[in-house]
């Protein structure tokens, strides 16, 4: 067992064949059998839309609540080794997981026939998708952010492109303030995307 999770694929490996075991075992003995119909991948991507945004969210509040509040409290000689090791490691998990949540968000919306509806805040169906299309939007602004305004200035802070002095400093600034901003869309994010899946709960 240890060899199984001292190696991060293996146990991904194992988590995927579990999820697997589990889905078979219990589409067996609810007598719901193996037919794979529309609700089910309805459900499936559901499932990968949670998976990647657990992902995304986890790690924009490691940031927020556990990297940036205490690199001051790091000395200097070891700063390093976040910069150049963890930082780009965990960014780049981040833009993807956030590049994921938002492609399936956007396959579920289209498969559930709510895509159109959602993106007009239920100005359609008498705001019925308002809690979900709001929730959509504050997503799409994260992702955004995440893409192009906090990446490609962690790419300056961080060195992978070189700039002066005074521009790496700022774009650590702009950065970091751009990822509070997606913290703080987070919470009323996830607010609207449970309301949305429990009676539009306003």
């Amino acid at each position: 067992m240890g060899g199984l999770l001292s190696n991060l694929k293996s146990t991904v490996l194992a988590g995927i064949v579990l999820t697997i075991i589990l889905f078979i075992l219990i589409r067996a003995t609810n007598g719901a059998g193996f037919n794979l119909d529309f609700a089910w991948y309805a459900f499936f991507f559901r499932w990968l839309h949670v998976l990647n945004g657990v992902m995304w969210v986890g790690l924009l509040w490691y940031f927020n609540f556990v990297q940036i509040p205490n690199m001051p409290n790091i000395p200097d000689d070891q700063k390093p080794a976040i910069g150049k090791v963890i930082a780009p490691a965990a960014l780049w998990w981040f833009r993807w997981a956030a590049m994921g949540t938002i492609v399936t968000g956007l396959i579920l919306a289209w498969m559930n026939g709510y895509v159109e509806s959602a993106l007009a805040l239920g100005l359609t169906d008498g705001g019925a998708s308002t809690p979900i299309g709001i929730g959509m939007w504050l997503g799409i602004i994260m992702w955004f952010n995440v893409w192009f305004v906090i990446w490609p200035n962690q790419k300056k802070a961080l060195g992978m492109v070189e700039v002066g002095a005074d521009e790496k400093a700022a774009a650590a600034r702009t950065a970091m303030l751009f990822s509070r901003t997606n913290t703080l869309l987070s919470i009323p994010m996830l607010f609207c995307m449970v309301a949305a899946q429990n009676g539009g709960f306003f």
